[in-house]
């Protein structure tokens, strides 16, 4: 059993940075896949970045429409997995959810492959 407590939502203009935090609370930390995903009001959720469990060169992914802008990272000291987000623009404004799975090496991109789930965290774009 994981869970899974984001932090770090609110409002910013367009061009501006934040940086959300999931802690997570259960064993084995760094077994687990982490991921952020995020659903914006009448859309489905969607994956905006991904973390593979820790090893040599932990592998990282991005959907397209943040690649370059959005860095995420994981601390397994700490059981925290964050998303540096830069250069926001009003269509990255959502929930933003962070999500484990133990799928090994694997960042799958469908929510359906995640088990535990954050509450969410809003984050506001202004043009």
């Amino acid at each position: 059993q994981v869970q899974l407590v984001e932090s770090g939502g609110g409002l910013v203009q367009a061009g501006g940075s934040l940086r959300l935090s999931c802690v997570a609370s259960g064993r084995t930390f760094s077994t687990y896949t982490m991921a952020w995903f995020r659903q914006a009001p009448g859309k489905e959720r969607e994956f905006a970045a991904g973390i593979s469990r820790s090893g040599t060169n932990t592998p990282r992914y991005y959907a397209d429409s943040v690649k370059g802008r959005f860095t995420i990272s994981r601390d397994n000291a700490k059981d925290t997995v964050d998303l540096q987000m830069n250069s926001l623009k009003p269509e990255g404004t959502a929930v933003y959810y962070c999500a484990a799975s133990l799928t090994g090496t694997m960042v799958p991109g469908q929510p359906a492959r995640y088990r535990y789930w954050g509450q969410g965290t809003q984050v506001t774009v202004s043009s």
